[in-house]
């Protein structure tokens, strides 16, 4: 292992002093859509892990490719439909929130809907809608509940939400 000093040096030479190009590049390629400081954050941990596992033929091209990488993923996760939990919503509570009795027949005649969506759902798909939408777990921690992976659970939320909305369209709600 290098010493402390020799650390700092490479990691001036190597990937510090690609600093301000990589953030303007960042910049250009997503403005206004990412976190550019946590992205080139994230970037240096993960080459200066890595530099400390391996030799790095090309820090500088390993830093642009982890940074556009970490972008992309960024840009992926927002793109998922942030879900409000309706752990309160039951068929009571949706009659005290409306006077009007059309709209009370409306709201319940949807949340009737709703549950039917959800029921026909296949199971897998069902289970981590419901654990998302209904309990408002992270995804991380219903992956680890369910045992599957993360990238499985975006999925299937996609899933759900994907036939909930066919489901509403079929029967005339937006």
């Amino acid at each position: 292992m290098s010493s402390e000093p020799e650390q700092a040096q490479w990691f001036a030479e190597h990937l510090q002093v690609h600093e301000p190009l990589l953030r303007a590049w960042l910049r250009s390629r997503f403005p206004t859509q990412c976190d550019v400081d946590n992205i080139v954050q994230e970037a240096f941990v993960r080459v200066w892990q890595l530099h400390e596992k391996t030799e790095i033929a090309s820090p500088k091209a390993l830093l642009f490719v982890t940074a556009r990488n970490l972008a992309l993923d960024f840009l992926r996760r927002q793109q998922i439909v942030t879900f409000e939990p309706i752990t309160e919503i039951n068929e009571v509570s949706v009659l005290r929130d409306t006077t009007d009795v059309a709209e009370t027949v409306s709201k319940q005649q949807e949340f009737a809907l709703l549950k039917q969506a959800i029921q026909d759902l296949p199971d897998r798909c069902r289970q981590v809608f419901t654990l998302r939408t209904v309990y408002g777990l992270s995804q991380r921690m219903i992956a680890e509940r369910l045992g599957i992976s993360e990238n499985t659970v975006e999925k299937q939320i996609a899933k759900g939400l994907r036939r909930c909305t066919e489901f509403f369209a079929r029967h005339g709600l937006p």
